[in-house]
């Protein structure tokens, strides 16, 4: 363990992030569960705790819309082979019109990566005032998106894309008759005894203490520090809930969900179906690594080099990750914030492997 904390020390000694908290569990019990540096810059450079809570950027579209889907599924309301228009009227007359919600999630749909809709959405730099103009932008981003050419044929090709899973968060919304928010909270996280992870807006909170949300970056486009706000602008615009990001939480919430999926993946029902987890964290084709809003172990891959093939997991912009190895009982939490000051420092690409491997290398084999 000592090599271990060392090794993310060293991190923060090289500027990879301010500051981490991780946990890493190995069959069923936990091994590291440890923080190391700061908040942030000063006078934000309190020290990072345990229990700190951070913008998991895109472990939102896993942890909450992901899982809310197989919910969905699992209880009857949805079916993976259903077309986005059967949910989405303003995609009927799109080139996406007979993408199905498969497609969606694994990243196949022939949509584009990313664009900026918040420049539309919110051109004052403002969120919704209230749920009402909240509906009006949605509306107006399945239009744009609508709008948008085909990047590939859908089912031909795979490209990571932010836009299918925007799309997906209000599918679940539609569906549940409720926001993604609400929805993850009563079907997903209470029922796992979850309190520390939630969309911070109007509808959520995580903490009484301030000091416990970690900042990230001195954004432009908002010209302040964000913290306890979402990171991304095209969730910012939609109010701070959206299918690709929104979620905050801590390591100890995400191991706690994590543990529900590992739990699922080997067999053992539970708040989420095993045969369903088992499709969702499966490869689904030959085109990419991707399963069902879930990735799995590549050439490179952010899970290093020890992983089996059985593994998925995910990362998240604002510098989080999540990896599960149900051949060997194991779950890596990191939660950082490598965009604080700013998103040009992009030294943990070359960390997160190498913090894998050693991982895997103390606790993947026992």
């Amino acid at each position: 363990m000592g090599s271990i904390l060392q090794a993310f020390q060293r991190a923060v000694d090289e500027a990879v992030f301010p500051g981490a908290a991780a946990l890493v569990r190995s069959r069923g019990s936990v091994v590291f569960y440890e923080a190391v540096g700061t908040r942030g810059a000063p006078p934000d450079d309190q020290p990072v705790r345990p229990d700190s809570v951070y913008d998991l950027a895109s472990l939102t579209k896993p942890l909450a819309t992901s899982t809310a889907l197989l919910c969905l599924v699992q209880d009857g309301h949805l079916r993976l082979d259903q077309s986005v228009s059967r949910w989405a009227d303003e995609l009927r007359e799109s080139p996406f019109a007979g993408v199905d919600l498969r497609q969606l999630l694994s990243h196949r749909a022939g949509l584009p990566a990313w664009r900026p809709y918040y420049e539309q959405l919110a051109p004052s730099g403002l969120p919704p005032r209230n749920e009402e103009e909240r509906r009006q932008r949605v509306h107006a981003l399945l239009n744009a998106i609508a709008s948008e050419p085909i990047e590939y044929r859908p089912g031909s090709q795979s490209l990571y894309s932010d836009l299918g899973f925007m799309v997906l968060g209000e599918i679940v919304e539609r569906c549940a008759g409720t926001s993604l928010a609400a929805y993850c909270r009563r079907r997903i996280y209470e029922p796992l005894g979850i309190s520390s992870l939630a969309f911070l807006g109007r509808e959520e909170a995580i903490t009484e203490d301030p000091t416990r949300i970690v900042p990230t970056e001195r954004e432009r486009w908002r010209n302040r520090l964000l913290c306890g706000e979402v990171h991304d602008e095209n969730a910012y615009a939609l109010g701070g809930c959206a299918g690709h990001a929104g979620l905050f939480g801590t390591a100890h919430a995400v191991g706690q969900l994590s543990a529900a999926w590992l739990q699922a993946v080997q067999g053992r029902e539970g708040v989420l179906s095993a045969a369903l987890a088992k499709q969702f964290t499966r490869r689904q084709s030959d085109l990419s690594s991707w399963g069902l809003g879930w990735d799995t172990p590549s050439a490179p891959s952010s899970s290093g080099t020890r992983f089996s093939s059985r593994a998925f997991g995910h990362v998240g912009f604002t510098g989080t990750s999540l990896w599960i190895d149900p051949s060997c009982d194991l779950e890596v939490i990191i939660l950082s914030n490598r965009v604080h000051p700013t998103r040009t420092n992009t030294a943990i690409k070359a960390f997160r492997p190498r913090i894998h491997d050693a991982i895997y290398q103390e606790w993947g084999g026992r």
